[in-house]
């Protein structure tokens, strides 16, 4: 359903996507993880034709980004980052003009607007102006306003930015009935990791190239086993005990030492009854997302205060 190779961006002399490649098959959630400035934004514009790339190609439900942007543009739905709603109309009003521009039959049209918005849970709603409305109900009238027009792909750039939790979880339960009722194909940035779990693949990009591509449980595993934390008051002596007994290759913040073993939780009653170190505290935990991107980076995703590159290529996005 979406295939790309070698897409790259340019602003400039800074390069904001480099050389990226990928596909992603027909029913699948594919998500981009990574940081603000990284290259999401730019990747998703470029795909949605509304950033002619430098170099490279990418085509959508079999039509070429660049020669057949119309054609592309009938194949997907698009919910922006920033929320694009006319919240001086109506939401019923914000759903027909969609489908206006879209050209879409009037039968068919109020068909499927009543059958969206009761599925976003807000046909109640539908007479009042989106000026009303919440921030959660406003992103689920995006999703409706996205799928109006029977899209092959839904693109969503950072879906649930600002939303609560409780709305963020519901967001994702209209997404997966829908992908599973419609057999759609969707594509997400984000860079919260738990939002990234519900993806069947995933790409971690990270200034402008794609550094890891695989199943969230794949991607964990690569990790490398569950994560132990010691908390002592000896730090540099309890890791050279670690890492010549247990050979493994423990590292050290203030005074707690962390290391990697795989079957944590069996590991650690026969550990502490050889240790020879005094321990106030221990923990052991699966990997997460997080742990695998600083693996795969060498820092957090949420390291966000960005250099003056990116912040310079997210301005001359944004002009252009």
């Amino acid at each position: 359903m979406i295939e790309v190779d070698g897409l790259s961006r340019s602003f400039g002399d800074i390069e904001a996507v480099r050389g990226v490649g990928f596909a992603v098959s027909r029913g699948e959630v594919f998500g981009f993880l990574g940081p603000n400035g990284a290259g999401k934004t730019t990747t998703i514009n470029m795909l949605c034709t509304l950033l002619p790339p430098t170099a490279g190609r990418a085509a959508i439900n079999g039509y070429d980004v660049v020669e057949d942007r119309s054609e592309v543009r009938r194949s997907i739905g698009l919910v922006f980052q920033q929320p694009t709603l006319d919240v001086t109309l109506t939401a019923l009003q914000n759903l027909r003009f969609h489908a206006y521009a879209y050209g879409m039959p009037t039968g068919e049209r109020e068909e499927q607007i009543r059958r969206l918005l009761t599925m976003v849970e807000l046909w109640e709603r539908r007479k009042d102006n989106v000026r009303d409305f919440s921030g959660g109900m406003r992103r689920r009238l995006e999703i409706a306003r996205g799928l109006l027009h029977h899209p092959k792909v839904l693109f969503l750039d950072e879906p649930t930015l600002g939303l609560d939790p409780q709305t963020r979880r519901r967001t994702w339960e209209y997404l997966r009935e829908l992908r599973d009722l419609h057999d759609l194909t969707i594509f997400l940035t984000t860079h919260y990791m738990d939002e990234a779990d519900n993806c069947d693949r995933i790409a971690v990009i990270d200034h402008g190239g794609i550094v890891a591509l695989d199943t969230p449980d794949r991607l964990k595993v690569a990790v490398g086993g569950d994560l132990v934390a010691i908390t002592t008051t000896s730090p540099e002596s309890a890791a050279d005990e670690i890492r010549h007994r247990h050979q493994l290759s423990p590292t050290i913040d203030d005074h707690t030492v962390r290391f990697q073993v795989a079957g944590g939780e069996a590991f650690l009653p026969e550990f502490i009854q050889s240790f020879n170190h005094p321990v106030d505290a221990i923990s052991v935990r699966r990997p997460t997302l997080d742990d695998v991107f600083l693996q795969l980076t060498g820092h957090q995703i949420r390291d966000d205060n960005g250099s003056i590159h990116a912040e310079k290529a997210n301005r001359r996005r944004r002009r252009e």
